[in-house]
């Protein structure tokens, strides 16, 4: 459960229950409204005439998945947008046109900032004439008075307060905890039926000597709304701040063809974008969603969604996507992802999933956090009980006297304490940073990973598309025995399915050739090797020497000689062909590997790669030599980052292993944090890691550190400030101070006073620099 995005995460065995039980049991159990989530389709609601509504959810057209009747006169309809497109969907497919109903608020937790607000406006005006008629020097009429007020706190304490009643008891009879709201109703309840009690003494005559205090009720209702209305608040803009769907304009305008080859320009609504629409991206405007560009040229600043700081040259077959900022000219692009599943939503849905996630720290605060208020409740009873024997021991008060002062302390200990900034102390951090990181082209996927992060003491790189550049070339080519037209037909039928960066760059060479593709059967990748198939019953393979066994004879010694990448092309047992390839390193690589070695952080390469490459690649960057490891496959990889997270005598070692491949992966998944370096593949990789670096920069892995450290010291920072707000708070409230205390009525603004700082502190991330 995540209580900042307001959704939750289950596993489920449909086996024993179903997705529609666990929904109404949630609901039952939190009186959210809640719904399912799915990716699987587009979604659009609409509004329909009424009673059509019912219609339309029993009429599907074609390509239309599902209709769901949301009550009213609206409906949530999902379709398959390869199908039918959304303008279409709702001009003609139903029948009569439809009304696009307007964009749904993301989070819960708006429509809850204006519930709150509605109701704090309320319990205001409400108050206001207790609070006058209480303390205002006005002529004495106390059971007038008192009729009003008590008429005022009613309305107050069933319309304003009766809301907490049903999540308390929620909480207490099915989750079986005591939680905050239970503290509040438990608090506002006693000071309402205490002051009831004594009002109705009053109309008889009996004289208490206490007094009716309806101005302690309502106030105390008063400030604890005003308290949440500002923590929400200040939540959600923090959420927004930090969101990277912010990127995404509402609108676009579409281009329309028209008879003698004119076009005309429409703007829509982003939800009703088509598959192969052409839109206008004007300069200085934002790019609604993935596409090509076919006409116009321009530059283009992707830093939002990559952290890439230059412009980049687009021009007719050149890919933009969604959220980067067209800067000098006019461009059209067709649509190639549609709005609610395209980069920006692929990020933020990378970014959402580490709210998801917890961090050790985090497991250590809800633990906590689950004590902290039936512990509370103990003070406050300790402190119920203490007052007593004060008052009648020490001040030598009466029974009734002492019992209803401490009632006031005890109610005063109840409200103050505020569990809410511990619990929100690591996901309030956790999801800003997040945010700012997808923003610089760090996508954190996991927390534990952001907590990690800044201790690492070793970073151990891939050689080939992590400290290369993803492209390479083909520099020298020998070929033996068959003529070159039946190699490279071979080649291109084993590599026509690979994306590793070796196969393609000598498939692209021998394209230029000219020859047809030959037809190998049973090709099969063999991962961190090579690609092998069978060609007239015999063996074809094209991958490194060492695999394919000839990496001691003497054309490909003098290719590793020069620092060459080596693929081999055989057949059977004999060489075909042999390749030395060069890709040149990273512009930031050596800046990169520097700066951490200057931190005090250990750098290493390990590669599938020969030897010689892997030390030429090395000596260039300043990597020791025993600290490389070539010819390395995706076990060894992992079987080495395992040794290095082994602790010495003196420390816990944390590697961080950064890689592009799907031969990575058992190595991103074993270090402490995986980094893949997104090169536009290998989507296997890219799961098992912690982290996804959307430009292929290495400065990413600063800006992660950096953030990791700065969320940290935040992370921190909130505990402390926490602990001692609640420590003071409470021995305020129980007047342990003796001459100074909290009256109950203004401790209804405790949440706000221990949570703004949380939110605060959070926030300021977004103003400190980082690398990258």
């Amino acid at each position: 459960m995540n209580p900042i995005l307001f959704q939750a995460e289950f596993d489920l065995d449909k086996n024993h229950t179903s997705v529609c039980d666990v929904i109404n049991l949630v609901r039952k159990e939190t009186g959210y409204t809640c719904e399912r989530i799915t990716k699987k389709w587009q979604e659009l609601e609409a509004i329909c005439p009424k009673k059509y509504a019912e219609v339309i959810a029993r009429t599907f057209p074609v390509g239309v998945k599902d209709v769901v009747f949301k009550g009213k006169n609206t409906v949530l309809i999902q379709y398959d947008a390869e199908i039918i497109g959304a303008r279409d969907l709702f001009q003609t497919s139903f029948g009569t046109p439809l009304i696009l109903a307007p964009p749904r608020v993301r989070f819960e937790a708006t429509s809850q900032i204006y519930t709150t607000a509605y109701l704090t406006f309320l319990s205001s005006i409400l108050a206001i004439p207790i609070l006058i008629l209480s303390w205002a020097p006005l002529p004495k009429h106390e059971i007038a008075y008192g009729a009003v007020s008590f008429t005022l706190a009613t309305i107050i304490q069933v319309v304003v307060a009766g809301p907490f009643y049903p999540s308390a008891f929620r909480s207490l009879f099915f989750a079986r905890t005591i939680d905050m709201g239970f503290l509040v109703v438990l608090s506002t309840t006693v000071a309402y039926i205490v002051s009831v009690i004594s009002f109705v003494y009053q109309i008889k005559g009996v004289d208490l000597m206490m007094g009716v205090y309806f101005e302690t009720s309502a106030l105390l209702v008063t400030l604890i709304m005003v308290g949440r209305l500002i923590t929400s608040y200040a939540c959600q803009r923090a959420m927004d701040s930090a969101s990277i769907r912010s990127l995404q304009p509402a609108t676009a305008v579409v281009v329309n063809p028209l008879a003698k080859g004119k076009s005309g320009r429409k703007e829509v609504d982003i939800r009703l974008l088509h598959y192969s629409d052409i839109f206008v991206v004007e300069p200085n405007s934002i790019i609604v969603t993935d596409g090509i560009v076919v006409s116009g040229s321009s530059d283009v600043d992707e830093s939002m969604m990559t952290g890439e700081a230059r412009w980049l040259g687009k021009r007719p077959g050149s890919s933009v996507i969604a959220g980067s900022i067209n800067r000098s000219g006019i461009i059209l692009v067709r649509l190639t992802r549609l709005p609610g599943s395209n980069t920006i939503d692929d990020i933020a849905s990378m970014v959402e999933e580490v709210a998801f996630t917890k961090a050790k720290i985090q497991e250590t605060a809800d633990r906590f956090a689950g004590y902290f208020v039936p512990a509370v409740g103990l003070l406050a009873m300790t402190c119920f009980l203490i007052w007593i024997a004060v008052g009648m021991s020490v001040r030598k008060q009466s029974a009734r006297s002492a019992i209803l002062t401490a009632i006031s302390y005890a109610i005063s200990v109840l409200v103050v304490s505020c569990p809410c900034a511990i619990g929100l102390a690591v996901p309030m951090v956790i999801v800003i940073a997040s945010g700012i990181g997808a923003k610089q082209g760090v996508v954190v996927k996991s927390a534990g990973a952001l907590q990690v992060a800044h201790h690492i003491t070793h970073v151990v790189f891939d050689k080939t598309g992590t400290l290369t550049e993803n492209h390479l070339g083909v520099l020298v080519e020998n070929y033996f025995l068959e003529p070159p037209s039946l190699t490279a037909s071979l080649i291109l039928g084993l590599t026509s399915k690979s994306r590793h960066p070796v196969a393609l760059a000598v498939a692209k060479h021998v394209e230029t050739m000219g020859f047809e593709t030959a037809a190998i059967q049973h090709v099969r990748t063999v991962v961190g090797k090579g690609i092998e198939g069978t060609f007239n019953n015999e063996v074809v393979r094209i991958g490194n020497s060492h695999w394919l066994g000839v990496e001691n004879i003497t054309p490909v010694q003098c290719l590793l000689s020069q620092g060459l990448s080596v693929s081999c092309v055989t057949k059977g047992t004999s060489v075909l062909a042999i390749f030395g390839l060069t890709a040149s390193i990273r512009d930031n690589a050596s800046t990169i590997i520097s700066t951490l070695q200057t931190r005090g952080i250990a750098v290493s390469i390990v590669s599938g790669d020969d030897t010689r490459a892997v030390l030429h690649a090395a000596l260039a960057l300043g990597v020791p030599r025993q600290n490389t490891r070539a010819k390395c496959s995706p076990a060894e990889k992992r079987e080495y980052v395992k040794k290095l997270m082994q602790p010495n005598s003196s420390c816990r070692n944390y590697v961080l292993f950064c890689g592009d491949g799907t031969n990575d992966a058992a190595a991103l998944a074993q270090a402490d944090v995986g980094v893949f370096i997104s090169n536009g593949g290998a989507s296997v990789a890219q799961s098992a890691a912690d982290v996804v670096l959307m430009n292929p920069s290495l400065s990413g892995i600063l800006t992660l550190m950096d953030l990791s450290r700065d969320s940290s010291r935040r992370i921190v920072f909130n505990f402390v400030w926490s602990a001692v707000y609640n420590i003071v708070a409470i021995l305020f409230a129980a007047g342990a101070f003796v001459i100074q205390r909290l009256p109950p009525e203004y401790a209804g603004l405790g949440e706000a006073i221990s949570v703004l700082p949380v939110v605060a502190v959070a926030l300021g991330m977004r103003r400190r620099n980082v690398s990258g």
